[in-house]
Order: structure tokens, then C-alpha cells, then sequence
């Protein structure tokens, strides 16, 4: 009896010890596939850092350009040497930049265009888009179609009359002619319209009932909740505005109205050194919207893409 209790707990130790050895192997094995999971994630991510960072190198070769030749001495700049990072440099270009042209003249009047047009267009497109999505009136979506079809008209075909009609109203060379055209936009009506058609009419019913106004509505509600439409539309209207330039070249004709792309050719001359100024000033009043881009870029994409899934 007592030799089979003893091979009853020999074989009894065996196959713990047998269990315990196969747990550990197969812990073993768990995290020696962790570890090689660990390593591909890193040399995925590696991976896809360096080919991230030598695109951004080649989609970024001509502004990097374009600021090293903004801080070398025109003398280098037309050599037989290839020069691609300045060997003096200097900070001549941009000062003379800024006393050959009245570049915060003109830094001040893009401002206060593209800032106005991005307010205007918000506001204007903002209500627009909200008759579009929660009145009903005849003739509303023949309405909307009509504005999405000015989408397929390109500007150059408008910008002769839109000339004269500016010319007529005695706007030429003032804010107003550079300003009030561009207060309103399809794209902006369409991109608040979309993003409108996410939110139930149960919502605007429900406020009509608690005697709220339309404006009401648009102030107290719609804004609040659409505040990624309205960085994405800030952030597109504003770089637009700031690129302007057959417009502002058309309706200005004094240094006192004129925006920075169309003072930036004043820098642009026969001579050589010309060349290096201008770069200077170009890199200059780029600054600006490669910021705001910059800063804006998540909240434009959220608002691109956020009125796109119902929900």
C-alpha cells in the first residue's frame, strides 16, 4: 500500500513538474513573441519615420532653397560654384527688403483683408448654409444647386465684370473693392451645409418650440457645435485671401493699398542682387500663412472630413 502511495506521488511530482516546465517554456515563448513583435513595431516605425522625413526633405528642397538664398550675399549667388547653403551669410537682403518696399505697409493691409474676408465668410456662409439645412421654402434645393454651379465657374471669367462693377461703385483702390467681392464663397456655403445635415431637425424643432429665434439658433447653438467647420473654413479662407494677386493687382494702384504678393514684385529688377531681395522678401510674407496652416492643419482636416459621416 505504501509503494503505491509513493509511486502515486512521484508520478503525481513529475507531472506538476512536467506542467511547470511546459508553462515556463510556453511563457518563454510568449515573450520572446512579445519582444519580436516589440522589434518590428520599431523597425516599422523607423521605417516609415525615414521615408516620412525624406519626403518632407524633397516636397521641402525648394523652400529650403529659397531661405538659404535669402541669407547669401548676391555675389554668391551667380557663381560657377555650386552653392546651396551660403558661405557668408547675412542679413543684408532682408533689411534691405524692408527698406526698399514698405513691407509692413503691405504686411498690414494682407492682414486686414484676409482677416475681414475669413470673418465675412464665415458669417455669411455660416447662415446660408443654415437655410439650406433646416427652412423649408420652394425652391430651396433649385437654390443650392444654382450656388454649387458657381463652383465650375472659374474667377477669371467673372473678374472683368466683377472690375467694372467695382470701377462703377467708385471702389477702385480702397478696402472695400479689395474686401466686399470675396465675402461670401460656395465652398464655404457647401462645407457648412454638410456639416449642418449632421445634426437632427429634432434639434432645431425642439428650440423653435422653446421660443428661440433663427439667430438665436445660429448663435446659440449651431456655432458652438460646429467649431471644427469654423477652424477648417478660417484656416482656408485666410491662407486664399493672403495669396490673392491678379484681384488685388487689378483694383489697387498705391503703396498705401497694396497687399504683400503684389508689393513683393516691386523688389524684382534687372540687376542680379534683385534676385536675393526679393527671395528674402518672399520668404518673409510666407511666414505668416505657413503658420497659421501650420497651427490649423488638424483642425482643418477635422473639419473637412467631420461633416462627412452622419452621426
Amino acid at each position: 500500500m505504501s509503494e503505491t502511495v509513493v509511486t502515486d506521488t512521484v508520478t503525481t511530482s513529475a507531472i506538476k513538474g512536467r506542467d511547470a516546465a511546459m508553462s515556463m517554456a510556453v511563457a518563454e515563448a510568449k515573450e520572446r513573441q512579445k519582444i519580436k513583435q516589440k522589434h518590428r513595431k520599431i523597425k516599422n516605425m523607423s521605417l516609415r519615420i525615414l521615408a516620412n522625413t525624406l519626403m518632407a526633405l524633397i516636397v521641402l528642397c525648394p523652400l529650403l532653397y529659397a531661405i538659404s538664398v535669402a541669407f547669401m550675399p548676391s555675389g554668391e549667388l551667380f557663381t560657377m560654384d555650386m552653392n546651396i547653403l551660403p558661405k557668408h551669410p547675412t542679413l543684408v537682403n532682408f533689411a534691405q527688403a524692408l527698406v526698399k518696399i514698405p513691407l509692413a505697409k503691405f504686411v498690414i493691409n494682407s492682414f486686414l483683408v484676409a482677416g475681414l474676408i475669413t470673418i465675412g465668410q464665415i458669417v455669411s456662409c455660416s447662415l446660408a448654409a443654415f437655410s439650406f439645412s433646416f427652412l423649408e421654402y420652394k425652391g430651396k434645393d433649385l437654390l443650392f444647386m444654382l450656388v454649387m454651379a458657381t463652383m465650375m465657374v472659374p474667377g477669371e471669367a467673372v473678374i472683368i465684370s466683377n472690375y467694372l462693377t467695382v470701377s462703377g461703385l467708385g471702389w477702385l483702390d480702397t478696402y472695400k473693392g479689395l474686401i466686399i467681392p470675396y465675402l461670401t464663397s460656395a465652398m464655404g456655403i457647401f462645407l457648412f451645409r454638410q456639416f449642418y445635415l449632421s445634426f437632427p431637425i429634432s434639434l432645431y424643432e425642439s428650440a423653435k418650440i422653446d421660443g428661440c429665434s433663427n439667430l438665436r439658433f445660429v448663435l446659440k447653438i449651431l456655432i458652438p457645435l460646429t467649431k471644427s467647420a469654423i477652424g477648417a473654413m478660417a484656416v482656408y479662407t485666410f491662407i486664399n485671401a493672403w495669396n490673392m494677386y491678379m484681384w488685388p493687382l487689378l483694383v489697387t494702384g498705391s503703396d498705401q493699398m497694396r497687399t504683400v504678393q503684389i508689393g513683393i514684385g516691386m523688389l524684382n529688377s534687372v540687376d542680379a542682387q534683385s534676385i536675393s531681395l526679393m527671395i528674402a522678401g518672399v520668404v518673409m510674407i510666407i511666414l505668416p500663412s505657413i503658420s497659421i496652416f501650420i497651427v490649423g492643419q488638424k483642425q482643418l482636416i477635422r473639419g473637412m472630413f467631420s461633416g462627412a459621416v452622419k452621426g
